[in-house]
């Protein structure tokens, strides 16, 4: 985002940075010490869900979180069903891991983004985006609950990474997979996306799967590292004390994706997100990204990144002040 840090997240790092910079107790504790208290304290108040602090783990990034659930729980050539178009860095994990992308992929049906799911007979793990980037789509309970009984029909570990969870705008509702099928999933998130911290590299995981949890503890302690002091220092505040910053800041990107509605021409074929600060632009052919970068000089994403059916997209962030947005609208329509 281009907004400014959380006063609480300053305060709490300044704190920190002032006091003791020793070795945390729980760093060597088997859970992710007052992280893993502070994900169960928000999951029950804002989800309803009460995950077991004992089976939190801390990583550095979802990223990381899971190329180790994937290199722990898979082998290469096992198939990993994705919603596409989906998170680049995702995709080519999948590439380099050897492992093939299934996927599910999305389509614009009467003014929604919707899927069917195909055969995952042949699959090991659902690697589930919700809210989902890029299109800003937030699952249904019915979605949820179709999407579980594939998993338990072909025995997959279901990836939940829910990290746009508290970007979700009104009447839409987030419903932690967990809550659905707990006993296969592992929830991956992290306060960098909704507090705008991505440069502390802290993450949390939660394993409700037994296997996978036993898998993961037969590994070296330290191999995949461990939390960092000041990372989980920005995260507790972040969710303990930083729900005023983000009800502004929501409050903002709610306004700037009705902007684009309103300001952004015809030919760029949009629809609101649901969630996240994303914007998923349909502009009827590929590589636009390059063409509005050099006559627009606005920096997007190019949608052929996202795999299949991104190709004659970009992807639009507007987490940015509203002036600095009217701008990029203005710049963007005189190109178009």
């Amino acid at each position: 985002m281009d907004l400014p840090t959380a006063p609480a997240v300053i305060e709490a790092l300044r704190r920190r940075a002032n006091g003791d910079l020793g070795y945390p107790a729980w760093l060597l504790e088997a859970n992710a010490g007052p992280l893993a208290e502070a994900f169960a304290e928000r999951m029950s108040a804002k989800y309803g869900w009460a995950p077991d602090p004992s089976l939190v783990r801390a990583f550095n990034d979802l990223n990381q979180t899971l190329q180790v659930l994937l290199q722990i729980w898979t082998e290469p050539g096992d198939g990993v069903a994705v919603h596409t178009p989906a998170y680049p860095p995702f995709l080519s994990t999948l590439e380099v891991m050897r492992r093939r992308l299934r996927p599910i992929q999305f389509e614009l049906v009467d003014g929604s983004w919707r899927s069917t799911v195909p055969d995952l007979s042949d699959c090991r793990v659902l690697l589930l985006v919700n809210p989902h980037n890029p299109t800003g789509r937030v699952f249904s309970r019915e979605e949820l609950v179709e999407l579980a009984e594939h998993a338990e029909r072909h025995d997959l570990l279901v990836i939940a990474d829910e990290i746009h969870a508290d970007l979700i705008y009104e009447p839409h509702r987030h419903i932690p997979f967990a809550t659905i099928l707990p006993e296969r999933t592992v929830t991956v998130t992290s306060a960098t996306k909704a507090f705008n911290l991505g440069g502390i590299r802290c993450s949390v995981a939660h394993f409700g799967h037994p296997g996978v949890r036993a898998a993961l503890a037969a590994q070296p302690p330290f191999v995949y590292g461990s939390a960092n002091l000041f990372g989980v220092e920005a995260t507790v505040a972040a969710w303990r004390h930083g729900d005023a910053w983000l009800a502004d800041t929501v409050a903002l990107l709610d306004r700037n994706r009705r902007t684009i509605a309103e300001r952004l021409p015809g030919s760029f074929g949009y629809l609101m997100p649901e969630a996240t600060y994303l914007a998923w632009l349909n502009v009827g052919r590929p590589g636009m990204a390059e063409v509005f970068e050099r006559e627009a000089r606005v920096r997007l994403n190019d949608g052929a990144g996202f795999g299949p059916g991104g190709e004659q997209h970009v992807r639009l962030n507007f987490a940015t002040t509203e002036p600095l947005l009217s701008e990029l609208l203005d710049r963007l329509a005189r190109a178009s």
